[in-house]
Parts: C-alpha cells; sequence; structure tokens
C-alpha cells in the first residue's frame, strides 16, 4: 500500500511537471507566430506516460485559461490537445518506433490543427449556414502561412528530438526509477549493476564462491 501510494503521488508529480513544461516551452516562443513545442512535448509524454500525458495536456489547457481566458479557441485546445496525446500514447503502446512514421502522424495531426481551428472559427463567428465551406476555405487560407510554418517546423522538431527526448523520458518511468533504487541499494550488498538497452539500472546477482 506504502509503494503504491508513493508511486501515485510519483505519476501526480510527473503530469505537474509535464503540463509546466509544456506551458513554460509555449511562452518562451510565444513571440514566434506558429514556432512551437507543445506537440512535441505532448506527443512525446502521451508516447511514454501513456494516460499521464494525456492528463497532462488537460491541465496545459486548463492553465491556458487561467493565463489567456475564455475564447474560440478553448474548445480547439480541449478537444486537439488531450487527443494528440492519447493517439501517441495508443503509438507508444502499439510500439511503433520508426522516426519517419511518427513524424508523418505529427504532420498529419498539424495539418488538422489548422483545419479544425478554421472550422470552429467559421462556425462560431459567421454561423452554420448557407456558403459555410465558402467561408471556411477562405478563413483557412488566411492562416495558411501560419499552419505551413507550423508543419516544418515539428516536422524539423520530431525527425531530431523526438527519439532522444522519448528515450530520456523512460528513464524516469516509475519502474525505472525503482530499479535504480533497488540497484543502489544491492551493490551496496555486492551486487552487480548492468544497464539495459533504455540506461535502466538492473540487477545481476553476484555468484556464490
Amino acid at each position: 500500500m506504502k509503494a503504491r501510494a508513493r508511486l501515485t503521488a510519483l505519476q501526480i508529480a510527473y503530469v505537474a511537471v509535464c503540463a509546466a513544461t509544456v506551458t513554460a516551452g509555449k511562452l518562451a516562443l510565444s513571440a514566434l507566430p506558429n514556432v512551437e513545442v507543445v506537440t512535441l512535448l505532448l506527443a512525446s509524454y502521451g508516447y511514454v506516460f501513456g494516460a499521464g500525458g494525456v492528463l497532462s495536456a488537460f491541465v496545459f489547457c486548463g492553465v491556458e485559461m487561467l493565463i489567456w481566458g475564455v475564447g474560440s479557441w478553448v474548445i480547439l485546445y480541449f478537444v486537439y490537445w488531450p487527443l494528440l496525446a492519447l493517439v501517441f500514447a495508443l503509438l507508444g503502446k502499439a510500439g511503433v518506433k520508426n522516426r519517419f512514421v511518427l513524424t508523418l502522424i505529427a504532420c498529419a495531426a498539424t495539418v488538422a490543427f489548422g483545419v479544425l481551428s478554421s472550422l470552429i472559427d467559421t462556425g462560431l463567428f459567421t454561423g452554420f449556414h448557407e456558403n459555410f465551406w465558402s467561408r471556411f476555405a477562405l478563413l483557412y487560407a488566411r492562416g495558411a502561412a501560419f499552419y505551413v510554418t507550423q508543419i516544418v517546423c515539428n516536422a524539423a522538431l520530431f525527425i531530431l528530438l523526438f527519439s532522444p527526448l522519448t528515450a530520456l523520458l523512460k528513464k524516469m518511468l516509475p519502474a525505472g526509477l525503482l530499479r535504480r533504487a533497488r540497484a543502489q541499494k544491492t551493490s551496496g550488498r555486492g551486487g552487480k549493476i548492468a544497464q539495459n538497452t533504455f540506461n535502466c539500472l538492473l540487477i545481476e546477482p553476484t555468484e556464490r564462491k
């Protein structure tokens, strides 16, 4: 029971830290239109932490509301970002590791972000009546330069950083941390420490003489 409580507290801390880093990353790049790390971070958190990554996306959206207030973007955020984290959580669970496949999915999701944003804004600001798709096309075309910038940005970030970032995050998983703690404890009693492919510490028992 005590070990489970420690793990739960650790997972809550993970969600808080993940949400905080996404908010900090977004604010740090806010001066550069549609150059962002939110997609990379939330995709990585979903890929490694699963449901914890999805929850961190909801927390991030809630914090954004506290900072910027309420607008049409709130609908977009609460639909898109948790869904992105969920998609990558499923990819992580399925063991998809090809960086080009993951990058392609991230770029497709970024395209969907622009489409969903324009759909919501067209419907909320001009109504869902006749000529809807014509008005949607005009609104989407107005933001095309921003959407292209975002797609190119995410393509570069995912190709270069997704694999090393997720490998680093895997070292922080509760199971990995527990193995490290046990390894350090056992090594003091004559155990032998080895590393696996994720650099998590494992124990190899010493031979008895």
